[in-house]
């Protein structure tokens, strides 16, 4: 079976991935960094790692990179979701970096302030009650004005800043209770996402049929975005987004994606969510060398001169899903 997790199913989803059961050619590409041509590196010495004698072990430092063997096998404990690391390595996490993961109903009711104004009307996805959420299962109707078409929804950009392991992008399980959420009362922007497309597209199985699903899921997963500083987190956040794929992929079609499939959402999410210092738009821990030029908009401008490591960070705009191409842009030009 090409994917040790295939053997999961809907009802018990998992939370804490083993990355020995994801292939080494998919983890390859979701340890990337589009920006350097290399990989993320730790950007923490919290995985400082040393042998039975107390030497300290190669590769876990700050500035090293996290490549396939420094977190499978023997070293497939490494990174682990936060949920499920002791109190002590949660407060020292949170004192270091000051990171602190949000509740899932705290992810909905902030989401659905975003549906709210983007519909024109309160409860979209579902209705709040307490500290959680019931979910609205009739599918969800789109206001009858230009720009308001679910295909319109689907290609919204959405971006989550700082975003740790993305709970507000994706909500396979709340983060701070280990309780696993059904795909279909999920709360995350891409999985609102993910729900219109199923709902909208087909469900009679056909390659035309399939392939329309394909291209739409591509397009939702092209269109949202998420940076954070922390390597592990990175790779959570990736997986997340790519459990959250074939999750859907199930949900939708009762049986599993292609490798192929995988490996283009895989390289979509390698560009969207990104490695990168919120202050400087570079690499954490490197001093950013690159300047942009005046009046720049959303343009590939390349400085050869200077250091990868020291670039200002790119992302993707996407154009095209067959093959997958699009401009590569960097992110401060976006916003300033």
């Amino acid at each position: 079976m090409y994917f040790k997790i295939f053997n999961m199913n809907l009802e018990n989803i998992i939370i804490d991935i083993n990355e020995d059961d994801i292939p080494d050619d998919i983890l390859s590409i979701l340890l990337k960094d589009r920006t350097t041509g290399k990989n993320i590196i730790w950007a923490t010495n919290v995985f400082d790692r040393r042998d039975s004698d107390g030497k300290e072990l190669d590769g876990y430092q700050f500035f090293d990179e996290i490549t396939v063997p420094k977190i499978t096998k023997e070293n497939n404990q490494v990174i682990r979701p936060r949920v499920t690391k002791s109190i002590t390595e949660q407060l020292s996490r949170s004192q270091e970096k000051g990171e602190v993961f949000t509740p899932a109903w705290v992810c909905n009711r902030q989401n659905n302030q975003i549906d709210t104004i983007w519909f024109g009307r309160n409860d979209v996805f579902n209705q709040e009650i307490n500290n959680g959420w019931t979910t609205n299962v009739e599918p969800i109707e789109f206001p009858e004005v230009k720009g308001k078409s679910w295909q319109n929804y689907i290609q919204e950009l959405k971006i989550e800043i700082c975003c740790g392991e993305a709970p507000y992008l994706v909500s396979r399980f709340d983060v701070t209770t280990k309780k696993p959420i059904p795909v279909i009362d999920r709360i995350g922007l891409l999985d609102r996402k993910l729900r219109v497309i199923n709902e909208n597209t087909p469900k009679e199985k056909s390659k035309t049929n399939h392939r329309t699903w394909l291209r739409w899921v591509q397009k939702a997963y092209a269109s949202t975005y998420g940076f954070e500083w922390q390597g592990d987190n990175i790779v959570l956040a990736r997986e997340a987004l790519l459990l959250t794929f074939i999750e859907n992929y199930v949900f939708k079609w009762g049986n599993h994606p292609q490798p192929s499939a995988l490996e283009k959402i895989a390289n979509i999410i390698s560009w969207n969510i990104w490695q990168m210092d919120g202050i400087t738009f570079g690499i954490p821990g490197y001093e950013v060398k690159e300047e942009l030029p005046d009046k720049v908009l959303s343009i590939q401008y390349e400085l050869e001169e200077v250091n990868n490591n020291q670039r200002l960070c790119r992302v993707m705009e996407w154009s095209s899903f067959e093959p997958l191409e699009g401009k590569k842009v960097i992110f401060k030009s976006l916003i300033s």
